[in-house]
């Protein structure tokens, strides 16, 4: 059966015309039926008064369709952007936030950056680096399986696109090379911007050199006019697409009659675009978790000279499963219908055998053995899933015993499972997973605050590890204890739990799983749920009860 395309709509500048946007799609929609979601690029705020902003702040009025924005281009609008990270601004109506990646529960991915070029440090809120291009393209360009991106967002134009286009277009004065630099390697199916004030869609060109490299997909680029411009110039654009994932690869490079060759790629302007931006540089061990910072200094060689070698190294890449591997999602082994939810570096699934409903496991996309053994961007993405997962339990009057049993184990699973507060305070759980310890005659160590395991315990080594709401316990040992964890976790008389809760373990039943899974993901693509920076799911900033908490999604909830 054919994959359903996504029915887009991309929007230029809004420049604070909210209604006669809103009313536009509406008509739209009402003729041709609804959107899933709405891109808006380039300056979303005006210069005129906030009234009619304020109506849809406040709820009086609401956007028809989700509405994802980029952030500000001016000083003058940095205001309405009080989160980096992303946020909702108000109802139906989210900032992306400065530059990321978000995938979809469909697939689609789209990479998305805020801002305006600026070559110069500090970079100011509503500006971009080459630093910020370069993060985002090692984010996505390093690994051999990466084949592109569905949709790029940018406001400014990138420069030279006009090169063996259908018009003449001159991006000598208002191109971003650095915007260049990002499309020419995320290699984008579509990329929007605006900020010129005038449409233009540039016939496809290509992302491979006939009769050099194999065959790819066709870019095509989209600038898109104001709001309500006099010169009636098109500002919204409608398209349907299926993400690349999901396409035949044959279907996918087909190229269109009139596609054209890679504009970046003309004698000498490859050249000029990436001398801008600076080689991605290799995280140091001891900045693994908390010291990110780049250390002062060159590497010195084995041969004690400096190392100025001119191909930096690229991040390691997780090692290949050495057969089939029930976990790595790529796997045809994996039980996707127990995956609750797909990041960039992890994903969530529900545990089979699980404790209770609620138990749920923490997994890299690649094959990683351990902890131990991940590299910075997943251990980045680890941590905001349990910096999420515990917000979410906790609204619902749950605290997370967090825990990995590297064993004799092929695939790193982290177990987190919820435990009602009412049952046990954190105290009685530290105590029993102790007395149980003892039980065992297993030896546990008591991990300070604020290291990091990779201090510990070597890669291949090994261990157990749990982690308990405080984030102060961590209890590792280097011999195998198969079952502390689920044994603690299961235990009434351990952290006087009651046996009621215990026994959910009982009702669930395979055949419940996949409708199980449904209404979690469901609920955490729910914007009124309180979940945070995950794809699909939300963030509860502190204080107040989960109704009055400001929701932010990272990722998109369709």
């Amino acid at each position: 059966m054919a994959q359903k395309p996504l029915r887009l709509l991309a929007c230029g500048d809004v420049e604070g015309k909210f209604d006669i946007l809103f009313n536009r799609v509406r008509a739209i929609q009402k003729k041709s039926g609804n959107f899933d979601l709405l891109l808006c690029v380039g300056n979303f705020f005006g210069s005129t008064p906030d009234a009619e902003w304020e109506e849809y702040k406040t709820g009086i009025k609401k956007a028809p369709i989700q509405t994802y924005v980029l952030g500000a281009n001016n000083q003058e609008t940095v205001k309405y952007f009080q989160d980096a990270d992303g946020c909702e601004l108000a109802e139906n109506i989210t900032y992306l936030g400065r530059k990321g990646i978000f995938t979809g529960s469909s697939g689609l991915q789209i990479v998305y950056l805020s801002g305006t070029e600026s070559l110069n440090e500090p970079v100011p809120g509503y500006n971009f680096s080459p630093k910020d291009v370069s993060s985002l393209r090692t984010m996505l360009c390093t690994t051999s399986q990466f084949k592109g991106v569905d949709i790029l967002l940018t406001s400014p134009w990138p420069k030279y696109v006009g090169n063996f286009g259908n018009s003449s277009v001159d991006t000598k004065k208002c191109g971003s090379a650095l915007v260049s630099s990002l499309a020419m390697g995320l290699k984008p199916r579509y990329h929007f911007a605006a900020l010129e004030k005038t449409y233009y869609e540039r016939l496809p060109y290509r992302n491979h050199v006939v009769l050099q490299e194999n065959a790819q997909h066709a870019t095509r680029f989209i600038a898109l006019a104001n709001v309500g411009n006099p010169e009636k110039k098109k500002y919204l654009y409608a398209f349907s697409i299926v993400p690349m994932k999901l396409m035949d690869a044959a279907e996918l490079v087909k190229q269109p009659p009139d596609v054209t060759e890679n504009p970046y790629r003309k004698s000498g302007q490859e050249a000029s675009i990436g001398k801008q931006i600076p080689a991605p540089v290799e995280e140091s061990a001891c900045q693994f978790f908390f010291d990110l910072n780049e250390k002062q200094g060159r590497k010195r060689s084995s041969t004690g000279r400096d190392s100025k070698s001119p191909h930096p190294k690229q991040p390691r890449k997780p090692p290949q499963p050495p057969g089939p591997c029930w976990f790595c999602l790529a796997s045809p082994e994996v039980e996707k219908h127990l995956v609750v939810n797909i990041g960039t570096h992890c994903y969530l699934a529900l545990a089979k055998g699980g404790l209770s409903d609620d138990h749920v496991l923490i997994l890299p996309i690649g094959h990683y053995q351990s902890v131990v053994e991940l590299s910075a961007e997943v251990v980045e993405e680890v941590e905001k899933y349990k910096a999420t997962l515990r917000r979410f339990f906790k609204s619902r009057g749950k605290r997370c015993v967090v825990f990995e049993r590297n064993y004799k184990s092929h695939h790193l699973q982290l177990q987190v499972i919820p435990v009602p507060v009412s049952c046990c305070a954190t105290d009685d759980i530290k105590d029993a997973f102790i007395t149980q310890a003892q039980e065992q005659q297993i030896e546990l160590l008591e991990i300070p605050e604020h290291s990091d395991i990779k201090q510990i315990a070597q890669p291949g080594a090994a261990y157990f590890y749990v982690e308990l709401d405080t984030g102060l316990l961590r209890r590792l040992r280097q011999d195998n204890c198969l079952n502390l964890g689920g044994g603690v976790c299961s235990e009434p008389r351990s952290h006087h739990c009651t046996p009621a809760w215990v026994t959910e373990r009982d009702s669930v039943q395979k055949k419940k799983k996949k409708s199980y899974v449904k209404s979690r993901q469901a609920q955490w693509r729910n914007p009124r749920t309180v979940m945070p920076v995950i794809p699909g799911l939300w963030e509860a900033e502190a204080g107040g009860s989960p109704e009055d908490w400001s929701l932010r999604p990272a990722w998109p909830t369709w």
